[in-house]
């Protein structure tokens, strides 16, 4: 290992986080993480968000005080249902197992495109959608009717169809939650669950909406916190490399980019050290960890500068990740022009919008 190389992994280690903050405006602490660290993305909830102009401004505040000459990747978990950061005047969107009921993937491919661009209009990039999970468990306390289906082909033709459909309008889907959460019986958001689903029926159920929704251009899939039994029963999937290298990386042969789910769960937070967990998630594979607040955010950066300079995070797989998040963002991502709030009456909540949404519960 050359000091050079450990130099550059050093210097280039934000663009592996993603962070949150507090509030409808970007705090001082917040850009000057962004700008000194260089920090690759940030995600953004209900409470950053009051309207389309504001949101829209919040998110040209976060470009202005980046540190690398590359944009952000500006994310948001925008399903539709019960997972829709962005309200009025953005169009409501219904939830996955509505949009399937109608048996159109035509009207899925152009409800996706809808979202694409109200959220491309206020400069959201990367749209953490659509859940490719299979509701397998009716008792599922956290999946649930996000899925599109019960049944592997329901929710492979769905979600292809939602992908397509971001980005034609230029944001990038993000598939979820790999390898797999539909059969889960606890909600990941407050304990680690387990499943004893086995190798070759994820082989051939779970991973199938998966593998379609890459071959259809999905450039990002998250990671599931829970543990697989059968599969890697010491760790939950993001922090195993049995399953994030071995099996989506080399079996699946996956190239793409592979996003933790928020580090701050408490499948993960309660059961790893803050420090700790990025760096196995990290060298299991993981291309990005994210956080909801900057907080956390600022405690798992600062392990994985703690990481490598112990040497328990290689510069080697932190650069394999680098190289690989600037080349998608220069392949992806335009050079960012700031957005005029002026336009966006013309471009969120349209009448055709409204519309198209109309057709689902007709």
């Amino acid at each position: 290992m050359t000091s050079s190389l450990l130099q550059q992994a050093r210097a280039t280690l934000g663009e592996l986080v993603f962070t949150g903050f507090k509030g409808p405006e970007l705090p001082a602490s917040a850009r000057e993480f962004l700008k000194k660290d260089a920090i690759g993305g940030i995600i953004l909830f209900g409470q950053n968000y009051e309207g389309s102009g504001q949101i829209a401004e919040l998110i040209n505040q976060a470009q202005e005080a980046r540190g690398s000459q590359l944009p952000l990747w500006v994310s948001v978990d925008h399903e539709g249902g019960r997972v829709q950061r962005f309200k009025k005047p953005f169009t409501k969107i219904p939830e996955a197992a509505d949009i399937a009921a109608k048996d159109s993937p035509k009207l899925a491919f152009e409800i996706a495109k809808l979202i694409g661009r109200e959220l491309k209009a206020v400069g959201v990039n990367l749209d953490f959608a659509p859940v490719a999970d299979i509701n397998t468990n009716p008792a599922n306390p956290v999946i649930g009717r996000r899925s599109f289906g019960g049944d592997e082909e329901t929710v492979s033709k769905f979600v292809t169809s939602f992908v397509r459909g971001l980005l034609v309008e230029g944001v990038q889907p993000c598939i979820k939650h790999f390898p797999g959460h539909g059969d889960t019986h606890v909600d990941s958001h407050y304990a680690l669950p387990a499943i004893d689903t086995d190798l070759e029926t994820m082989r051939a159920r779970e991973w199938r909406p998966f593998t379609k929704a890459m071959r259809s251009g999905c450039n990002f899939t998250m990671s599931a916190h829970i543990v697989c039994r059968k599969i890697d029963p010491t760790v939950p999937a993001t922090l195993s490399h049995q399953i994030m290298t071995g099996l989506l990386r080399e079996e699946l042969r996956y190239t793409g980019v592979i996003v933790s789910d928020d580090m701050e769960m408490k499948a993960i937070a309660d059961h790893f050290g803050a420090h700790d967990a990025p760096v196995r998630a990290i060298q299991a594979g993981c291309d990005l960890v994210i956080y909801r607040s900057e907080e956390a955010a600022r405690i798992g950066f600062e392990g994985l500068v703690k990481g490598l300079e112990a040497g328990t995070l290689s510069p080697e797989r932190v650069m394999e990740s680098v190289n690989r998040l600037r080349s998608l963002k220069r392949e992806v991502l335009p050079a960012w022009q700031p957005t005029v709030i002026t336009e966006l009456g013309n471009q969120i909540g349209t009448k055709e919008g409204l519309e198209l949404v109309a057709q689902l519960v007709t």
